[in-house]
C-alpha cells in the first residue's frame, strides 16, 4: 500500500452544532477529530488519537455538549483548525495513508472548512465510505447509523457515541469486521 504497510486512518469528526438553525454568523465547525490506525494486514486497531479544534467563528452550543460532551471551555483549549490540519499531516500521514470515515459528511467537513479558512487539505485522495461499504456487504436497503451498524454486525458501541475518537475506534472494528469478511476494498 505505498510503503503505509497497510495502515488505514479512520477519522470522525465532532463539529459545533444546535438544535435549530445556527446563530447568526456562525458556521459549524470542526472542535474534536477522532482517529484511529488500523493495521488491515493484521487486522487490528493499533492507535486511538483525538485532536480538539478550537472554533473560529462559533461557539459550542448546550445542545452540542449535551450531544457530543464536549464544552466551549474544553475546546477552547484546542489547536487553530490549520494547525490541527498540519498535526494530521505531520504525525498521522493523513495525505499518505488511505483514509475511511462513516459516511461522508467527515470528508465534506474538511473540503468545506479548508476552503473556507484556506486551509491545505490535509487528506489524500484514497478516501473510503465505510458505511457504504457496509450497507454494500449487509445487503441493506438504507444505509445504517454507526451504532445501528454495531448491533448489527454484533460488536459492542466502546465510549460514548457523537464522541470523536470514540467514533473512530468504533468505526475501525466496523471496517475491521468487514475486511474479515472479505468485504473491505483492497482487503
Amino acid at each position: 500500500m505505498n510503503g503505509t504497510g497497510g495502515l488505514l486512518n479512520v477519522v470522525d469528526v465532532e463539529a459545533t452544532c444546535w438544535e435549530g438553525r445556527p446563530p447568526s454568523g456562525a458556521v459549524s465547525e470542526i472542535i474534536e477529530i477522532g482517529l484511529t490506525v488500523v493495521d488491515l494486514d493484521r487486522g487490528v486497531r493499533v492507535e486511538k488519537h483525538r485532536l480538539l479544534v478550537r472554533p473560529a467563528r462559533s461557539a459550542v452550543s448546550a445542545f452540542c455538549t449535551e450531544l457530543t460532551g464536549l464544552t466551549q471551555d474544553e475546546v477552547e483549549r484546542g489547536l487553530p483548525f490549520a494547525d490541527a490540519c498540519r498535526e494530521l499531516a505531520a504525525s498521522h500521514r493523513a495525505g499518505e495513508r488511505p483514509w475511511a470515515s462513516w459516511g461522508d459528511y467527515d470528508r465534506h467537513q474538511f473540503t468545506r472548512q479548508c476552503a473556507d479558512t484556506a486551509t491545505p487539505y490535509p487528506f489524500g485522495r484514497r478516501h473510503t465510505n465505510a458505511k457504504a461499504v457496509f450497507t454494500t456487504a449487509r445487503g441493506l436497503r438504507k444505509r445504517p447509523g454507526m451504532a445501528q451498524a454495531l448491533r448489527l454486525a454484533e460488536l459492542p458501541l466502546e465510549g460514548r457515541h457523537h464522541r470523536g475518537e470514540d467514533d473512530a475506534w468504533n468505526i475501525a472494528a466496523l471496517v475491521l469486521d468487514l475486511a474479515g469478511r472479505g468485504a473491505w476494498p483492497g482487503a
